[in-house]
Protein backbone atom coordinates (compact mmCIF):
# COMPACT_ATOMS: atom_id res chain seq x y z
CA UNK A 1 0.00 0.00 0.00
CA UNK A 2 1.00 3.37 -0.66
CA UNK A 3 1.28 6.36 1.89
CA UNK A 4 -1.86 9.16 0.58
CA UNK A 5 -2.05 12.79 1.59
CA UNK A 6 -4.93 13.04 4.23
CA UNK A 7 -7.08 16.37 4.15
CA UNK A 8 -4.53 19.00 5.58
CA UNK A 9 -1.34 17.65 3.27
CA UNK A 10 -0.26 15.23 5.78
CA UNK A 11 1.62 11.55 4.89
CA UNK A 12 -1.41 9.48 6.17
CA UNK A 13 0.18 6.14 6.52
CA UNK A 14 -1.59 2.67 5.69
CA UNK A 15 -2.48 0.49 8.35
CA UNK A 16 0.55 -1.68 9.23
CA UNK A 17 -0.78 -5.33 9.18
CA UNK A 18 1.22 -7.85 10.88
CA UNK A 19 0.90 -11.48 10.05
CA UNK A 20 1.76 -14.84 11.48
CA UNK A 21 1.20 -18.08 10.63
CA UNK A 22 2.07 -21.40 11.92
CA UNK A 23 4.31 -22.65 10.18
CA UNK A 24 2.32 -25.91 9.44
CA UNK A 25 -0.16 -23.46 7.67
CA UNK A 26 2.13 -21.52 5.88
CA UNK A 27 1.90 -22.73 2.72
CA UNK A 28 -1.75 -23.20 2.85
CA UNK A 29 -2.19 -19.29 3.54
CA UNK A 30 -2.17 -15.91 1.02
CA UNK A 31 -0.55 -13.57 3.62
CA UNK A 32 -1.88 -10.78 1.30
CA UNK A 33 -5.16 -11.66 1.19
CA UNK A 34 -5.18 -11.85 4.83
CA UNK A 35 -4.11 -8.26 4.63
CA UNK A 36 -6.32 -7.18 1.93
CA UNK A 37 -9.37 -8.20 3.71
CA UNK A 38 -8.69 -6.53 7.05
CA UNK A 39 -7.32 -3.74 4.92
CA UNK A 40 -10.86 -3.56 3.50
CA UNK A 41 -12.69 -3.72 7.03
CA UNK A 42 -10.80 -1.19 8.33
CA UNK A 43 -11.61 1.05 5.02
CA UNK A 44 -15.35 0.13 5.15
CA UNK A 45 -16.05 1.23 8.72
CA UNK A 46 -14.37 4.75 8.12
CA UNK A 47 -11.19 3.88 10.63
CA UNK A 48 -8.16 6.37 9.17
CA UNK A 49 -5.32 3.86 7.93
CA UNK A 50 -3.21 5.12 10.77
CA UNK A 51 -3.61 1.96 13.26
CA UNK A 52 -1.72 -1.67 13.61
CA UNK A 53 -2.92 -4.62 14.35
CA UNK A 54 -2.14 -8.42 14.16
CA UNK A 55 -3.58 -11.39 12.36
CA UNK A 56 -2.47 -14.52 13.60
CA UNK A 57 -2.80 -18.25 12.20
CA UNK A 58 -2.80 -21.11 14.14
CA UNK A 59 -3.74 -24.20 15.28
CA UNK A 60 -6.82 -25.66 17.22
CA UNK A 61 -4.79 -26.13 20.46
CA UNK A 62 -3.08 -22.87 20.67
CA UNK A 63 -6.86 -21.11 19.89
CA UNK A 64 -8.30 -23.43 22.77
CA UNK A 65 -5.96 -22.53 24.96
CA UNK A 66 -6.50 -18.74 24.67
CA UNK A 67 -10.10 -19.36 24.68
CA UNK A 68 -9.45 -21.28 28.23
CA UNK A 69 -7.33 -18.13 29.60
CA UNK A 70 -9.37 -15.09 28.15
CA UNK A 71 -12.58 -16.13 27.99
CA UNK A 72 -13.45 -18.93 30.27
CA UNK A 73 -14.37 -21.40 27.51
CA UNK A 74 -12.22 -24.89 27.59
CA UNK A 75 -13.29 -25.42 23.90
CA UNK A 76 -11.83 -24.07 20.10
CA UNK A 77 -13.26 -21.97 17.98
CA UNK A 78 -12.73 -20.21 14.78
CA UNK A 79 -11.42 -16.42 15.86
CA UNK A 80 -10.51 -14.71 18.75
CA UNK A 81 -10.26 -11.09 18.50
CA UNK A 82 -8.14 -9.01 21.32
CA UNK A 83 -8.95 -5.61 21.39
CA UNK A 84 -6.52 -3.47 23.62
CA UNK A 85 -8.91 -1.99 25.60
CA UNK A 86 -9.07 1.77 26.32
CA UNK A 87 -6.89 3.53 23.83
CA UNK A 88 -7.32 7.12 25.90
CA UNK A 89 -5.24 5.55 28.62
CA UNK A 90 -2.17 4.13 26.56
CA UNK A 91 0.61 6.39 25.15
CA UNK A 92 1.62 5.99 22.13
CA UNK A 93 5.21 6.68 20.80
CA UNK A 94 5.16 9.49 18.81
CA UNK A 95 6.24 8.18 15.64
CA UNK A 96 4.21 4.77 16.23
CA UNK A 97 0.81 3.63 14.97
CA UNK A 98 -2.12 3.06 17.29
CA UNK A 99 -2.05 -0.55 18.03
CA UNK A 100 -5.44 -1.86 17.48
CA UNK A 101 -5.45 -5.86 18.61
CA UNK A 102 -4.69 -8.87 17.48
CA UNK A 103 -7.17 -11.50 15.69
CA UNK A 104 -5.90 -15.01 16.07
CA UNK A 105 -7.75 -17.84 13.45
CA UNK A 106 -7.74 -21.57 13.75
CA UNK A 107 -6.85 -22.51 10.37
CA UNK A 108 -8.21 -26.22 11.00
CA UNK A 109 -11.39 -24.49 12.01
CA UNK A 110 -11.33 -22.45 8.76
CA UNK A 111 -10.92 -25.54 6.47
CA UNK A 112 -13.72 -27.39 8.36
CA UNK A 113 -16.06 -24.78 8.13
CA UNK A 114 -15.58 -23.59 4.27
CA UNK A 115 -15.77 -27.72 3.64
CA UNK A 116 -19.07 -27.44 5.56
CA UNK A 117 -20.01 -24.32 3.59
CA UNK A 118 -18.83 -25.27 -0.02
CA UNK A 119 -16.61 -22.30 -0.59
CA UNK A 120 -12.52 -22.08 -0.49
CA UNK A 121 -10.54 -21.81 2.77
CA UNK A 122 -9.24 -18.75 1.44
CA UNK A 123 -12.72 -17.15 1.79
CA UNK A 124 -13.57 -18.53 5.26
CA UNK A 125 -9.98 -16.59 5.93
CA UNK A 126 -11.13 -13.75 5.09
CA UNK A 127 -14.61 -13.81 7.00
CA UNK A 128 -13.18 -14.53 9.51
CA UNK A 129 -10.51 -11.84 9.24
CA UNK A 130 -13.45 -9.85 8.65
CA UNK A 131 -15.27 -10.74 11.77
CA UNK A 132 -12.36 -10.40 13.79
CA UNK A 133 -11.31 -6.84 12.83
CA UNK A 134 -15.56 -5.98 13.36
CA UNK A 135 -14.69 -7.30 16.59
CA UNK A 136 -11.69 -5.07 17.71
CA UNK A 137 -13.62 -1.64 16.39
CA UNK A 138 -16.13 -2.64 18.83
CA UNK A 139 -19.05 -4.51 17.25
CA UNK A 140 -20.92 -7.54 19.47
CA UNK A 141 -22.57 -10.85 17.92
CA UNK A 142 -23.89 -11.44 21.61
CA UNK A 143 -27.73 -10.45 21.03
CA UNK A 144 -29.39 -11.32 17.73
CA UNK A 145 -29.43 -7.31 16.45
CA UNK A 146 -26.11 -7.09 16.88
CA UNK A 147 -24.94 -10.20 15.19
CA UNK A 148 -27.18 -9.17 12.17
CA UNK A 149 -25.81 -5.95 12.25
CA UNK A 150 -22.32 -7.35 12.45
CA UNK A 151 -23.15 -10.16 9.41
CA UNK A 152 -24.39 -7.14 6.73
CA UNK A 153 -20.69 -5.46 7.32
CA UNK A 154 -19.48 -9.01 6.87
CA UNK A 155 -21.17 -9.35 3.38
CA UNK A 156 -20.68 -5.75 2.54
CA UNK A 157 -17.31 -5.98 3.00
CA UNK A 158 -16.15 -9.38 1.67
CA UNK A 159 -18.21 -7.95 -1.57
CA UNK A 160 -15.39 -5.71 -1.79
CA UNK A 161 -13.05 -8.46 -2.03
CA UNK A 162 -14.27 -10.28 -4.77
Amino acid sequence: MRETKGAEGIEARPPRINVQVAPRFQGAVDEEALCRAAAAALSHEGVEAEVELSLVVTDDGTVRELNRRFRGVDAPTDVLAFGTGDEGAFVFAPDELPYLGDVVISYPRARSQAEEVGHSVEDELNLLVVHGVLHLLGYDDQEEADARRMREREEAILRLLR
